[in-house]
């Protein structure tokens, strides 16, 4: 069941779920969250017998921190095709990647430079994060 934390107390470590026009009473026994409950978050909880279990965050409030993208790959990427932001798209930073394509061929092929630097600020470690803010493998 989806439902809204209308509040929460820290010192009794309960709080309320709501869904609709209902109210659920939760315990922190049954956050599996690895955040605290917040009031204003969204969860999923199920109800067995009136009880609230299993409440956990739903939506924008679940971030995955692991890398994806290997640091490698966009070094490459930005050493060879740089001037056309192959590195950029790979990142995921498409209108960065977008301007340097623009940028090579407004310039008639200049913007091999920048691809190039970033290329090789990627592989020393200085550009270390892709769009989503993840760190590079």
């Amino acid at each position: 069941m989806l439902g809204h934390i209308e509040s929460y107390d820290d010192d009794i470590q309960t709080g309320v779920i709501k869904v609709d026009d209902k109210f659920f009473e939760f315990h922190i026994d049954n956050w599996i969250a690895n955040t605290p409950p917040k009031v204003g978050d969204d969860v999923d909880f199920m109800e067995e017998d009136g009880n609230v279990i299993d409440v956990d965050l739903v939506g924008a409030y679940i971030k995955d921190e692991r890398p994806v993208k290997r640091r490698w790959i966009a070094a490459v990427l930005g050493i060879f095709l740089g001037a056309l932001g192959f590195h950029r798209f790979y990142l995921g930073f498409y209108t960065i990647g977008i301007m340097q394509i623009i940028l090579t061929l407004a310039t008639q092929g200049y913007g091999v430079m920048w691809g190039f630097i970033e290329g090789v600020l990627i592989f020393s470690g200085h550009i270390r994060k892709d769009a989503k803010g993840r760190h590079l493998k």
